[in-house]
């Protein structure tokens, strides 16, 4: 298995990067999150996760040990594949994951599109003695602005990925656009957006 990957930033998409390692370009996905911190033409290193299927090899890469740790244990739980493990840490950080899970909050796991009422119950049912205390780690801290694409096309191409229609990312951007100030942050916009559409 590949644990980690380090090499120069080639490439980054709105869902995700390509590392070149070795004269080799590996295409990671990756949240919205952890693109914020990549730049093209800059070295990074990212830890990654190999999903396994009969008809693909998936690599997904993740800005620490933490948040690939979350997304594996994600994965145990009935129901929850690499997709929608990789759409709840869009919407959470992995502490205000343990945080939702710990304190059986229904409501903000059911905030990541795909997760319903019973879906919920049942990721706190089995994860809550697996997950852990939160670490101490804001996500707001962890991410990064990215040069490569405005954090409009950012936040928009995130909640499409995640289900929601252009029209209804189109309205979120907009909604959030006042929160962004002189250094938008990507993840913290992006949280902002879903809990709009949320409410709507």
């Amino acid at each position: 298995m590949i644990a980690f990957v380090s090499g120069e930033v080639a490439e980054v998409a709105l869902s995700s990067a390509v590392l070149e390692v070795g004269g080799v370009g590996l295409q990671l996905m990756c949240t919205p999150n952890t693109l914020a911190t990549l730049r093209t033409g800059s070295r990074a290193t990212l830890q990654t996760s190999m999903v396994v299927r009969e008809d693909s090899l998936t690599l997904f890469g993740f800005l620490d040990e933490d948040e690939k740790s979350c997304f594996e244990l994600l994965q145990t739980a009935s129901g929850v594949g690499p997709k929608l493990a990789q759409a709840m840490l869009a919407v959470l950080a992995p502490d205000d994951l343990r945080r939702a899970v710990m304190g059986e909050d229904v409501k903000t796991l059911t905030r990541v599109p795909g997760v319903g009422q019973k879906g919920a119950q049942r990721i706190i049912l089995e994860l809550k003695d697996r997950l852990g205390a939160p670490v101490g780690a804001s996500g707001a801290a962890r991410i990064g602005f990215a040069a490569q694409a405005t954090w409009r096309d950012q936040v928009h191409e995130g909640l499409v990925g995640l289900g929601w229609s252009t029209k209804e990312a189109d309205k979120a951007v907009d909604a959030v656009a006042p929160e962004a100030g002189e250094t938008p942050e990507v993840g913290v916009l992006l949280r902002a957006a879903l809990r709009t559409l949320s409410r709507a």
